[in-house]
């Protein structure tokens, strides 16, 4: 599947409205988000910071999909893609 570049602010946007992760606080030109384990998870919380560029590179892109806890990179991609 073709798709286009994100912003920064378009994965924030997703991540966030989705009601996964909690934008906590902004770091230079980083948003760092907050994803807290429902009691029930046997996992540490995550945390991941999304450059707030024009453009975010496909290796960034590879970065905050691992750091999230995605499984699979594309379909990680086609979910920003559908929520944007």
């Amino acid at each position: 599947m073709t798709r286009g570049p994100f912003s920064g602010m378009e994965v924030v946007k997703v991540m966030v409205n989705g009601g996964i992760y909690e934008w906590v606080r902004t770091n230079g030109d980083h948003a760092i988000l907050r994803w807290e384990p429902p009691d029930d998870h046997d996992t540490d919380a995550r945390t991941v910071p999304v450059p707030l560029h024009d453009e975010v590179s496909t290796g960034t892109l590879h970065d905050i999909a691992r750091q999230a806890g995605a499984k699979d990179f594309d379909e990680f991609c086609d979910w920003i893609e559908r929520n944007r």
